[in-house]
C-alpha cells in the first residue's frame, strides 16, 4: 500500500466485534506502511533462484517451461519468504503452474482498485487447518529500488488464533487464475508467523501493465486470486498440522466505480495522557451504518511501542447474514496546529459472519505521537478522524 493511502509500518488486525460498553480486542493480520516511513519487505532471492529464472526463460523459448517456485529453498527466520518476490520484468510466462487453490478470491471490478489509488485490499477471513487467514492484494506494488508496479499477494494469519510464543511455519502457494486455460499460476512461498509477524512477504505475480493487456488473467475487469496451504507446523507441537481435504472456499467482492456511500467522524479525546486502558469512541453513523473506534493508548499485545486503533461495526444485526461490505477506511491522528496529519488507509471486508473489526495494532509509534513538534497532542487533548467509504459488497460463492 502507498504510504499516503494505506498500510505503512502498521499491522492490520481483525478483532472480535463487541459493543462499546464491553470493549474486547481481537488481533491482527499484516504490516502496513506509514507516511514518510515506507518500506516494503525484501524477499530472499538467491543465486540459485536467478539461475532457475534464466533456465526457465530459455526453455520457454522452445515451448517448455518449468515450475520455478523454488521448492526446497525454504527461507530462514521470521519474515522471510521464497518464490517470485517481485522480480523486475517478471511476465505471465514465468509464473509457475500452481495447484488448484483451497481459497479462491474473486474480485469483480478490479479497475476500481486502481482508480482509487495504490491501496491494498484484504479478503474476508477463511478457515484452514485450525487457523483463520486472509489474502491481501496490492494492485500497484513496487519492490524497493524498482519502478515497475506489480500485482502482488501476501497471506496473513488471524492473530487471535496465535498463542504467545508460538511460531506457525507455513508453506503455501499464491496464485492467479488463467481464465483461458482454467488453470492457476503463481509462486510458492514460506513464512514464520507469530503474534508480531502476521503477514507474509508480498509476492509479485504479474506486472500491472501486462495484466491490463492480458485476456488470460483479466476477463471482464475481473481477476481470481488463490492460496493453497501445503504444509504447516506450530513450534509448540511435535507433529505437522494436518491439512484437511475440504471443499474449496470461494469469496466474491464486487467493487463500485461510483455511487459511493461515505461518512466522516472526528473524535476528540480530552485527558488523553491519563488514558492507560482500552477506550471506545461513542457510536457514530457513516455510510448508513453505525460504527465505533476501539483505541489502545499504550498499544495492545500485538503492538510494539505503538498506539493501536480498530474500527468495529456497531449495528451488525442490520447486515444480511450472507453479505458483507467492502470498506475503504482512513484513520488519522490530527496535527492540531499544522496540516501534517498522520494518516493510514486500508480496504477491508466487514460482515456478520466473521464478527470482527479491522485496524492497525501498530498505528503510530508512541514516540512519534508524543513528539511536541508534531502537535498530535496539545495540552492533553488528542483528535482522531475516521473516513469510512463503502466501495463495494461481498459474499461467499
Amino acid at each position: 500500500m502507498d504510504p499516503n493511502t494505506t498500510l505503512t509500518r502498521q499491522s492490520l488486525s481483525p478483532l472480535p466485534c463487541t459493543p462499546p460498553k464491553t470493549p474486547r480486542h481481537c488481533g491482527q493480520g499484516f504490516h502496513p506502511p506509514r507516511k514518510a516511513l515506507r518500506g516494503d519487505e525484501d524477499g530472499s532471492f538467491t543465486y540459485n533462484h536467478c539461475l532457475l529464472l534464466i533456465l526457465n526463460s530459455a526453455l520457454f523459448a522452445y515451448g517448455t517451461a518449468i515450475d520455478f517456485t523454488c521448492r526446497g529453498f525454504l527461507s530462514r527466520g521470521v519474515g522471510t519468504a521464497m518464490g517470485n518476490s517481485c522480480v523486475t520484468g517478471a511476465s505471465p510466462a514465468l509464473l509457475g503452474k500452481a495447484h488448484d487453490p483451497a481459497f479462491k478470491w474473486k474480485v469483480y471490478g478490479f479497475s476500481a482498485l486502481l482508480d482509487r489509488g495504490a491501496v491494498s485490499a484484504n479478503s474476508a477471513i477463511f478457515r484452514c487447518c485450525g487457523y483463520g487467514w486472509f489474502l491481501q492484494v496490492s494492485p500497484m506494488h513496487k519492490k524497493s529500488g524498482h519502478k515497475t508496479p506489480h500485482i502482488a499477494l501476501s497471506l496473513s494469519v488471524y492473530q487471535n488464533d496465535l498463542k504467545s510464543g508460538d511460531i506457525l511455519t507455513a508453506v503455501f502457494e499464491l496464485s492467479m487464475c488463467n481464465h483461458s486455460k482454467g488453470t492457476y499460476h503463481g509462486c510458492k512461498a514460506s513464512y514464520h508467523f507469530d503474534i508480531k509477524n502476521k503477514r507474509s512477504e508480498k509476492q509479485c505475480l504479474i506486472p500491472l501493465e501486462e495484466l491490463l493487456k492480458s485476456s488470460d488473467f483479466l476477463v471482464d475487469d475481473s481477476c481470481v486470486f488463490g492460496v493453497r496451504i501445503l504444509k504447516a507446523h506450530v513450534s509448540s507441537q511435535n507433529k505437522p498440522i494436518v491439512i484437511p481435504k475440504k471443499p474449496i472456499t470461494v469469496q466474491n467482492i464486487f467493487l463500485q466505480k461510483k455511487g459511493f456511500i461515505k461518512g466522516t467522524y472526528t473524535w476528540t479525546m480530552n485527558n488523553f495522557l491519563d488514558k492507560k486502558v482500552p477506550v471506545c469512541s461513542p457510536a457514530f453513523e457513516a455510510g448508513r451504518h453505525k460504527w465505533y473506534i476501539n483505541m489502545y493508548p499504550l498499544g495492545d499485545q500485538y503492538s510494539t511501542n505503538s498506539l493501536s486503533l480498530y474500527l468495529h461495526l456497531h449495528d451488525l444485526n442490520k447486515i444480511p447474514l450472507e453479505t458483507g461490505m467492502v470498506i475503504e477506511l482512513t484513520l488519522s491522528i490530527l496535527d492540531q496546529k499544522h496540516e501534517g496529519h498522520y494518516t493510514v488507509t486500508g480496504r477491508f471486508v466487514f460482515g456478520v459472519a466473521a464478527k470482527i473489526g479491522w485496524g492497525w495494532s501498530n498505528f503510530i509509534p508512541l514516540k512519534t505521537l508524543m513528539d511536541p513538534f508534531s502537535c498530535y497532542i496539545v495540552g492533553s487533548n488528542c483528535m482522531l478522524k475516521a473516513d469510512v467509504t463503502i466501495i463495494g459488497s461481498s459474499n461467499d460463492g
